[in-house]
């Protein structure tokens, strides 16, 4: 009974974001992390809050920005006459009530679709959205972390979109938290030519779980983060991006256990689906 109702009270201050969750047994105390280590934790709102709204929409960015994260993370692709809208896949299908590829529709083809109802009737007539409208919406509210996704089926997807920050003014670090990043690492060298003053982060797979000093240094020359699947992430991993010079964000937690093991092995921020998680961490009595 003891048992079951610290994890009740714990539940309890995860879920209002308020109030100390304490619980002391077998030799371990679980609480709130201090503000200091919060600030040192980046909290990142992975395809919006997307597990509590449908992802990449603008109701799962608002709802990341009203969590609390430090970044909303945006998938940013182009449509067939241009327009650059915010989406994961490179097709429509999953997340809204149409097909065909991203590259294929027109802009005007892809506003008309609802890409809300899959998630819930509560979110019924969500749009998919413009890069710029999420630009205007979030700049000097939130941090944004901009994926690429696939620029190699847009050429020139770089220039536009270093042209719309540099129209808001935002290609300059001290002007907001933007941040760069894809797992396309020659889109990521040539957007670190058009916007030298942002950082920029490289994306990797489970086939890098063994990657070297060497590579990483040779990242470290355009890169400001090396940010890879979680699943791959251990102490020497960390150790080694930080003595490369460069941040790790690992990607994608999605539960409480998944976010606690990061938080334990020193990563510099945690992109996740549900931002609540990275609040809290469990602590053994030295």
């Amino acid at each position: 009974m003891k048992r079951m109702s610290t994890i009740l009270a714990v539940s309890i201050a995860m879920a209002s974001f308020t109030g100390p969750a304490l619980a002391a047994e077998h030799g371990e105390v679980s609480k709130v992390i201090s503000k200091q280590d919060q600030q040192k934790m980046i909290n990142v709102a992975h395809r919006g809050a997307s597990g509590h709204a449908p992802e990449n929409t603008m109701g799962a960015f608002h709802k990341g920005f009203e969590m609390k994260a430090d970044y909303i993370e945006i998938d940013v692709q182009m449509t067939k006459d241009g327009e650059l809208v915010v989406i994961h896949d490179t097709t429509v299908d999953r997340t809204t009530n149409g097909t065909g590829k991203v590259g294929d529709l027109t802009f005007e083809e892809i506003r008309q679709l609802d890409a809300g109802s899959w998630f819930s009737e509560a979110y019924a007539g969500e749009k998919v959205p413009t890069f710029e409208e999420v630009l205007d919406a979030f700049r000097g509210k939130v941090g944004i972390l901009i994926e690429l996704k696939a620029p190699e089926l847009y050429p020139g997807i770089e220039e536009k979109i270093a042209d719309a920050l540099i129209e808001r003014n935002m290609e300059k670090t001290s002007n907001g938290k933007i941040i760069m990043q894809s797992f396309n690492h020659e889109s990521m060298e040539k957007s670190k030519e058009l916007l030298p003053n942002l950082p920029h982060g490289i994306l990797v797979g489970a086939s890098w779980a063994n990657v070297t000093e060497e590579q990483l240094a040779e990242f470290a020359d355009y890169a400001d983060y090396f940010n890879p699947t979680m699943n791959i992430v251990t102490d020497e991993l960390v150790s080694d991006v930080h003595e490369a010079g460069m941040e790790i964000y690992p990607y994608t937690s999605r539960s409480q256990e998944q976010a606690l093991r990061l938080f334990d092995l020193n990563v510099d921020g945690i992109i996740t689906d549900y931002t609540e998680h990275v609040y809290y961490h469990p602590v053994k009595n030295q």
